[in-house]
This record gives C-alpha cells, sequence and structure tokens, in this order.
C-alpha cells in the first residue's frame, strides 16, 4: 500500500493553517448554541447536534480555537434558555428570575452546573477582560441575543422585585462580557410552522422519533432529556420516552408565552426584538440559508432535491403560507423562500418591531448592528450544522472561527 500523506487532502491542510492563524486578533473561546428540540453531548449516544456522525467541538479544538458545546432547555422559552446558558457557562444554580418565575407560574430555580468557563467574565493576567464568541443555530441565535441583553442591560423587573442580595448577576447588567454573536439560520422575525401553535407539537414527535431511527436505537429508548425541570416535568427512571413525551404534550406550558412555541412565531418573535435589541459593543453575524425553488406561475416554493426529505412537508406548507389577521404579523410571499424549517426573510436579523440595523454584505463591519453574511444557496436548515447532510461543514466551520479570531479584541 503506497504511503498517503494526509497533509494532501484540503481539510487536513485547512486544520493546519487554521492553528497558524489562530491568534490574530483575539483568543476568546467559542460557545455554540443549539436550535429547538436539540440536545447535548452525552445524548443520542454520542451523535452530535453540532456535527452529527463528526465532532465539529473536536475539529475547533484541534485547529486551536477553544470551544465548547452550551446546552439549554429544547423546548424552553428563550427567556429560560438564555437563563439556563449563563449558569452552563459560568457555572451556579440556573435562576430564572424571582420576577418572572411568578409571572408564568414556574419554579424559579433549576439545575446546578460546574460551569464550562467559570473563568468568564474575570480578567486576565495581561488585564484583558475574559469574553466569548456566542455562534447560535436556529432558536439558539434568539437565545444568545436574549443573553447578551440581559448581560448588558440586566432586567429591570427582576431588580425592582428582588432583594439585592438574591439577584443574580445576569439580571444586574453593565457585563461586556461577550465579543461576538453569530447565528445561522436564526428565525429572527419567527417561522410560519410556529404562527400556529398547533402545527408546532406534530412537528417535535416526528422530529425526535426520526432521530431515534437515526441513531439506531427504538423510540421508547431514545436518550433525550427536555430539561424541563422549571416545569416539574423531569422524566421518571423507568418511564418511557413515548410516555414522556405523551406528558410533555398534554402539558399546561403550550398555554404559556413563557414557551418555545411562542417565541419562535412571528408574534413572540416580534415581542423579543423589541424587548432584546442588539447591543452597541457587540458584533453581530447572520447567516441565511435556502433550500426551495420558485414553482412558476403561482411562485410557491418547492424544496430542493437535496434538501433533506424529513423536512419536505414543512418546506412547502412555509413556501405557500399566507397570514393577514388582525392583530398579527402578516405573512406574505416574500416569507415563503425557507430552508426546510424556517423562512429565509427571517435569518438576516431582527425586523420586526426592533431597532436594529442590518448591514448589507460587502459593507464594513459595524458594532451593535447586524453584519449580513449573506444566504447559503441549497444548504437546508439541518445541512449547516452538518446532520444528514453530503457537504462537508468543517472548512466552513474553521472559516468562520478564523474570522471571529480576527476581530480586533
Amino acid at each position: 500500500m503506497p504511503f498517503l500523506n494526509p497533509l494532501r487532502t484540503p481539510f487536513a491542510l485547512m486544520l493546519l493553517l487554521a492553528a497558524f492563524a489562530v491568534r490574530a486578533g483575539n483568543d476568546y473561546p467559542l460557545v455554540l448554541v443549539h436550535g429547538f428540540t436539540g440536545w447535548g453531548r452525552d445524548e443520542l449516544l454520542g451523535f452530535k447536534y453540532w456535527g452529527g456522525f463528526d465532532d465539529l467541538q473536536e475539529i475547533l479544538d484541534q485547529a486551536g480555537y477553544r470551544t465548547y458545546t452550551g446546552v439549554v432547555g429544547p423546548l424552553a422559552s428563550n427567556w429560560d434558555r438564555a437563563c439556563e446558558l449563563y449558569a452552563y457557562i459560568k457555572g451556579g444554580t440556573v435562576d430564572y428570575g424571582q420576577a418572572h418565575a411568578a409571572a408564568h407560574g414556574h419554579a424559579r430555580y433549576g439545575r446546578t452546573f460546574p460551569g464550562l468557563y467559570p473563568d468568564w467574565g474575570t480578567v486576565d493576567a495581561n488585564g484583558q477582560l475574559r469574553k466569548v464568541h456566542l455562534i447560535g443555530h436556529s432558536q439558539g441565535g434568539q437565545t444568545v441575543r436574549v443573553l447578551v441583553a440581559l448581560l448588558t442591560q440586566g432586567a429591570l423587573e427582576e431588580r425592582a422585585t428582588t432583594p439585592a442580595a438574591e439577584l443574580s448577576p445576569l439580571f444586574q447588567g453593565s457585563k461586556s462580557w461577550v465579543h461576538s454573536v453569530t447565528t445561522l439560520a436564526a428565525p429572527h422575525d419567527g417561522t410560519s410552522i410556529a404562527a400556529d401553535d398547533t402545527r408546532l407539537l406534530p412537528f417535535v414527535r416526528k422530529a425526535l422519533l426520526g432521530l431515534a431511527a437515526l441513531v439506531g436505537v427504538k423510540p421508547d429508548e431514545l436518550p433525550y432529556d427536555f430539561k424541563l425541570d422549571q416545569w416539574r416535568l423531569r422524566r421518571g427512571p423507568d418511564e418511557s420516552f413515548n410516555a414522556y413525551l405523551a406528558r410533555i404534550e398534554q402539558s399546561p406550558i403550550w398555554r404559556s408565552h413563557d414557551i418555545s412555541g411562542w417565541d419562535l412565531g412571528p408574534d413572540g418573535a416580534k415581542d423579543l426584538n423589541r424587548r432584546f435589541p442588539a447591543q452597541p459593543e457587540v458584533y453581530y453575524f447572520s447567516w441565511a440559508t435556502s433550500a426551495t425553488v420558485p414553482l412558476w406561475p403561482s411562485r410557491h416554493q418547492a424544496p430542493r432535491p437535496t434538501m433533506l426529505p424529513q423536512l419536505w412537508i414543512t418546506a412547502l406548507f412555509i413556501g405557500a403560507y399566507t397570514r393577514d389577521e388582525p392583530g398579527h404579523v402578516r405573512i406574505d410571499a416574500s416569507w415563503w423562500e425557507n430552508d426546510g424549517l424556517v423562512n429565509t426573510r427571517s435569518m438576516a436579523g431582527p425586523t420586526l418591531d426592533s431597532p436594529d440595523r442590518i448591514v448589507p454584505l460587502g459593507e464594513p463591519l459595524q458594532r451593535g448592528a447586524w453584519n449580513y453574511r449573506g444566504t447559503l444557496a441549497g444548504w437546508d436548515h439541518m445541512d449547516i450544522v452538518g446532520i444528514g447532510t453530503v457537504r462537508d461543514v468543517r472548512n466552513w466551520y474553521l472559516s468562520l472561527a478564523r474570522s471571529l479570531a480576527d476581530l480586533p479584541p
């Protein structure tokens, strides 16, 4: 057998070059934040949300980009997810806020974590503040926006109702701990499939049972955790996954606005955009994906042949759905292009009731505004995280990491 030089492969060469270039601007670590129905590194028998059968965290680490994977509630609201992400990165017990918990009828405190990066927000030996780059896919893009806004501006209602000694540092404000936010296929203005939450629960069931098939386990044995402890919905030790899922579906949380179903719809996203604007010292980047094409003469959008088959039904629905009802966000033909789960027009940045600015591709980078990086044509919603795809996304992530490391510290 002839000797094979691994450096002849494009990916290995990219990895080597990245390792030399990594410290050009800053060495802040990357934190990957999953989207709706996402999971942690120790779930699904090691099948990774970030990379599938590959492991994007390890690939980035090996290239010299320190990378962590955040884990939050897969069905939780973005407020709750932001509180969980803060504790997951920094360490400590999740505090959802005294006022917030009372308003929505769930427990104030959640799980306790050792912390991915306990030094986050402290000053290093050179007097530099230790920051992070947050990268969120799908709903994870909304979640990281909320976390940055809470860190920076705090939460007025929590400060007004909580004794100072009990107030979570997250709600105090004045924490410039995040250097950049990158959102991938994020529903900043919501997605049509959540415009009516009766469509969301059947999708959740199909998606999770499809994951069971993908990783090769029986549905009742799916190693998956909804992480809804604050709603007293923890899975019992002998409870089958189907029974657990049925209990989640029957819970009154779906009538609450403190749940993903509300935040992912255009009406909920509009409210989120108003409450959590971009922060002036942070770089914001957005990437869009599109995997549909218009049909003549209706202009309805249909899936490209390369789209993951499990997404075709939702792609067809989004590609033809309209709504024009008083008191709700109007959804017209401009919403039809999609990646199978999210409307492409939602991905550049918040526009519904948002003060945020979107900087077109090609213009100089700006802090405090959304630097739109363009649309990845032909990429569906899971392509961009390396699941169910024939694309090799490793080089794409190495390029993204290098661009973030090149930002001035």
